[in-house]
């Protein structure tokens, strides 16, 4: 009840602006295609982030950035660094796809292949595209629920360089730096983070802080070989440790242990780039790599686990614009998974698995105001054979500030070699499949000042892949279903000030036997997020954030409840120089108790301050 209460107070509090934001169709998105396109022109739903406004909220972990956007979830299992899950419109967190400058980097040896977002922090991200439902025929396996795309800094002609530190509470410190820069031939970025935190005690009941620390770079080269042909070369680091808690004997409740863990992430991408016919073809050859070594330690300092993941991907992508009403964009990959475990208590092994995929999409306008899109793909598993899927689009402006929109998409995820082969596997799991519907409409209002958005969506999931507590098993649930709607809202009544707003309702409900209309553990039915921004004219910036989630439960059972919360964060930022800004923020102003996970903590109120440099 609380939550409602909250919704419409905020709801009530925007309607005086609602005559006034600034429209986003213009903008160009990757994600929908796997090549550029005008906003417009897209049939999906897609949040697009800027530099500028994960500066203006002063972010440090990226996946606290994404949780404010509409149709996504993030729970974490305690402070930074501990395991974080995003979740699209009620999807599975491994039904996520991301993307790192172009790179895969789900990790192979995770049970359900998800990427962990603790390690993928803001300082080196330049822009995020958030797609939202499934696009397997692009992005093959595991795009069920929806796909985030993650560019860091690239390299651009002239000179720019960036940094930022910060410190404190928690014993908190974050600094970055980055520079890109380049000519005719040649362009580079660089860009380097390190994080360090005292952290909070991961369990509720914990009196031990547990902390984290990352050190983190990324790369990018670009060459110009001869007119038209180009060597792109892509590189991200991590290096991490985390503090745990456990089980401790004799009691085996869980609380506080000495217990640790060490990641290490190396993604990496080789390829050319070809231009032919005038621009009319672009084609891309190239080489991904994610390498990422999991190592756990127990209370002594013993070793408890090592999980080792690597996937080697060979990929090519055309793009022809065969005619001014048609473009074809169409591919292949071949990607090799290799997994190495060992648990500690004799679950140990060694697996290998490759999938060759082929794809085609059309991008077809008719007329001026209406582009349809439709594409295939066929996937061949060397455990499951070869399965089909499709999708198709349709964005249609019907006036020059309306785009009316609809899709219909298919997902397909085999299960992960872990889930096949470990201990806890079943080499009789099926893969899981999905079909999603949305259709929804934008809309610009009061010469540009006010964009709108509603959006509904339904999608409906066979043998999602779970895990039993009983039988310590992983197993196939027989259906899940998600519905709901999205609401969205940017207001720029005037350009110094920014307003965005959005509401999801998701039922994610669980339609297999024994649990047929259960919610979904941790996905909770509605989520609200309004952010204000104001620059006065003498330079000083301010802003803050209210986040409203409801209700949940932890268990698939649904007989343990989680409470929705409401949090709000201030910040401000002041320029001394017209390079040096000084800048702060307060989180959870209203040191409000609550809980992602049951039984994990979260933080409090929290304050921190820094400096930022910019130069170009």
């Amino acid at each position: 009840m609380q939550f409602f209460k909250l919704s419409l107070f905020a709801t009530a509090a925007l309607a005086p602006l609602v005559a006034h934001a600034d429209p986003d169709d213009d903008r160009i998105v990757v994600v929908a295609s796997g090549v550029a396109q005008r906003a417009d022109t897209v049939g999906r739903s897609i949040t697009t982030i800027d530099r500028d406004e994960i500066e203006q909220r002063q972010t440090v972990a990226l996946s606290d950035l994404l949780a404010t956007t509409p149709g996504v979830t993030v729970v974490r299992n305690g402070g930074l660094g501990t395991a974080t899950a995003l979740s699209i419109r009620g999807a599975q967190s491994d039904q996520t796809l991301v993307l790192i400058d172009g790179i895969r980097v789900g990790d192979p040896s995770a049970t359900g292949g998800a990427y962990n977002f603790a390690s993928l922090l803001a300082g080196s991200v330049e822009r995020v595209e958030v797609l939202r439902g499934p696009n397997s025929v692009i992005w093959g396996s595991q795009a069920i629920g929806g796909v985030v795309n993650v560019t860091t800094l690239q390299g651009a002609q002239g000179l720019h360089v960036r940094g930022n530190a910060e410190g404190g509470s928690f014993g908190t410190f974050n600094g970055n730096a980055a520079i890109a820069g380049g000519n005719d031939r040649i362009t580079a970025g660089l860009t380097a983070g390190y994080l360090t935190t005292d952290g909070i005690s991961a369990a509720a009941n914990g009196r031990e802080a547990d902390g984290y620390r990352q050190v983190g770079a990324t790369g990018n080269v670009e060459v110009q070989l001869t007119p038209g042909l180009a060597l792109d070369l892509r590189g991200y680091y991590a290096d991490s440790k985390v503090d745990l808690d456990g089980y401790a004997p004799p009691t085996y409740d869980f609380g506080d242990t000495n217990e640790y863990a060490k990641t290490q992430e190396i993604y990496g991408y080789a390829g050319l780039k070809n231009e032919a016919f005038g621009g009319r073809l672009h084609n891309r050859l190239g080489f991904t790599l994610s390498d990422i070594h999991r190592d756990g330690y127990n209370d002594d300092s013993s070793i408890a686990y090592r999980y080792r993941g690597r996937a080697e991907r060979y990929t090519y992508q055309g793009d022809a614009t065969l005619a001014e009403q048609l473009r074809l964009v169409f591919g292949a990959e071949h990607e090799q998974s290799r997994i190495r475990y060992d648990e500690g208590f004799g679950s140990a092994g060694r697996y290998s698995v490759g999938i060759t995929s082929f794809y085609g999409q059309a991008i077809v306008t008719p007329v001026a105001p209406v582009t349809l899109t439709g594409g295939i793909r066929h996937d061949d598993h060397d455990t499951f054979g070869g399965h089909w899927t499709w999708n198709g689009d349709l964005a249609v402006r019907a006036t020059a500030s309306t785009v009316l929109h609809a899709s219909f998409g298919e997902g397909f995820k085999a299960p992960t070699l872990y889930q096949l082969y470990s201990a806890y596997g079943d080499r009789a799991l099926r893969p899981e499949t999905a079909k999603s519907y949305e259709a929804g409409v934008r809309q610009t209002l009061a010469g540009g000042k006010v964009a709108l958005g509603a959006t509904w969506f339904h999608r409906d999931s066979d043998n999602q892949i779970d895990y039993n507590f009983d039988t310590s098993t992983y197993y196939n649930l027989n259906k899940t279903r998600a519905e709901g709607v999205e609401l969205e809202a940017l207001l720029q009544p005037v350009t110094a000030l920014t307003v965005r707003a959005n509401f999801t309702h998701v039922f994610s409900e669980n339609r297999s036997a024994g649990y047929l209309g259960n919610d979904l553990p941790r996905r909770p039915r509605d989520t609200a997020n309004v952010s204000a921004d104001y620059r006065f004219p003498f330079g000083l910036a301010i802003g803050g954030t209210v986040t409203m989630v409801g209700d949940s439960f932890n268990d698939v059972g649904n007989r343990t409840p989680i409470d929705g919360y409401a949090l709000a964060s201030v910040r401000a930022e002041m320029p001394v120089t017209k390079l040096l800004s000084v800048y702060g923020r307060v989180d959870n102003i209203g040191d409000v108790r609550y809980q992602q996970i049951t039984g994990y903590g979260t933080y409090g109120r929290a304050a921190f301050g820094g400096v930022r440099v910019r130069f170009q």
